[in-house]
């Protein structure tokens, strides 16, 4: 069964522009497009899936050049699936550290209970 870009965008909840552009740069390979007659592209069902995947992977974390890659690959392996995982992992712990310093350095200012009336950075 094949869908107009429409009825994908819809099922996907994803704007027509997005899904064009996913196609334009490789998202979307060739193996979800089907041209009729009159040129006009109609997908093939399982691109909601691969849609969803690509959004997933995105909510987590991955760029849109990383899913880019891993489309190119056409196919992986379970270890270079779960080390690239477990890069993605580390890389959130990472960015988690941060945060909580940033944070923690925020409740030290309030601490310090400084005002800025006279200027910034000035007592």
């Amino acid at each position: 069964m094949n869908i107009k870009i429409s009825e994908v965008a819809k099922r996907v909840d994803l704007p027509i522009s997005t899904i064009r552009y996913y196609e334009k740069i490789g998202i979307i390979t060739d193996d979800f497009i089907r041209r009729e007659l009159n040129n006009y592209r109609d997908y093939t069902l399982e691109v909601t899936h691969h849609l969803e995947v690509v959004k997933n992977c995105l909510a987590v974390g991955f760029s849109i050049n990383d899913i880019k890659a891993m489309i190119l690959k056409n196919g992986m392996s379970k270890d270079e699936q779960t080390r690239i995982i477990k890069e993605k992992i580390s890389e959130i712990e990472d960015a988690q550290k941060k945060l909580d310093t940033s944070k923690k350095n925020l409740y030290d200012i309030l601490e310090l209970n400084i005002t800025c009336e006279d200027g910034f950075g000035k007592y």
